[in-house]
């Protein structure tokens, strides 16, 4: 009797788990339906006619590389997807010395203000950019007087607002937190200078936080719209973004032609974040390896 009623027992809570996981892996099923949806979506209708995206044809077509050849002859792709890679990459770079080092400072060295800075620095990310882009866009028509390599319509002016961010500042000082000090401390033993110890210490050993900083930042750079649709004029300085918008905006938009070039754009990023992934979820866990 007892070894029945302890079958019985073991047989409810194995049900009750067995029933819990069910419920589990159909909500995630339904959640990843929803979330990949879209994107299969989107490849579907590029490789079809703009008729059947309207009427709301699921099934893949054989019109993506008629699709992909309008895009070609009605546009300036090429020249679009230079542009972008040409801004997301630089503004990658310098981001990841100028707040990698900011936020470096910040943490190691002893200042009774840096604190009150840096909560000021903080409280940046209160303000919408949109409140920034009147006062943004009058400093750099100003500049445009005296150096038009760098005002209004030039890539530089679309790269210098997004250099420096108070949220990646904020994520290497946090990351720089778990950083061993006794590295540091070794390195000014052995006589190396601070910026010895920044680039040949810190730098290598933080690999993981820049990874995912980068992802991050290139991201948000590669797909920017609002800055650079009120800074850059003419159009053969048009990033990506720019340039969907601007096949969106025709009279008979061509949504087979929209959805290529929106697949296209996509690519860089979805490659970029698939094959570092791994560094991504260990850089924003702040590990130190």
């Amino acid at each position: 009797m007892y070894f029945f009623l302890l079958f019985s027992l073991k047989w409810q809570v194995i049900k009750m788990s067995n029933l819990k996981n069910v419920f589990n892996y159909t909500v995630l099923t339904i959640a990843s339906i929803v979330s990949v949806f879209p994107f299969l979506w989107m490849v579907v209708s590029a490789t079809n006619k703009s008729v059947e995206v309207t009427k709301g044809r699921l099934l893949p077509g054989s019109h993506f590389m008629e699709n992909f050849r309008n895009l070609l002859d009605s546009t300036n792709l090429v020249n679009a997807l230079m542009n972008s890679a040409k801004i997301a990459i630089i503004t990658t770079l310098l981001a990841m010395l100028v707040s990698s080092l900011a936020g470096y400072g910040f943490e190691i060295f002893k200042s009774k203000t840096k604190d009150f800075v840096f909560n000021f620095l903080l409280l940046s990310m209160m303000i919408p950019f949109a409140a920034l882009m009147v006062p943004l866009f009058r400093m750099f028509g100003t500049i445009s007087q005296i150096f038009p390599s760098i005002g209004i319509d030039t890539m530089t002016a679309v790269i210098l607002p997004t250099v420096t961010t108070a949220f990646l500042i904020f994520f290497f000082r946090q990351s720089t937190k778990m950083f061993p000090k006794e590295i540091i401390e070794a390195g000014r033993i052995d006589g190396l200078s601070e910026w010895g110890i920044f680039f040949r210490l810190y730098v290598p050993t933080m690999k993981t936080t820049y990874a995912a900083a980068a992802i991050i930042t290139f991201m948000s750079s590669w797909n920017s719209y609002l800055w650079p649709l009120v800074i850059l004029q003419s159009p053969e300085n048009q990033t990506v973004p720019l340039l969907i918008s601007n096949l969106g905006s025709s009279y008979s938009p061509d949504f087979g032609m929209i959805m290529t070039a929106i697949v296209i754009a996509t690519l860089p990023t979805a490659l970029i974040f698939f094959f570092m992934q791994k560094h991504f979820v260990a850089g924003m866990l702040g590990s130190v390896k």
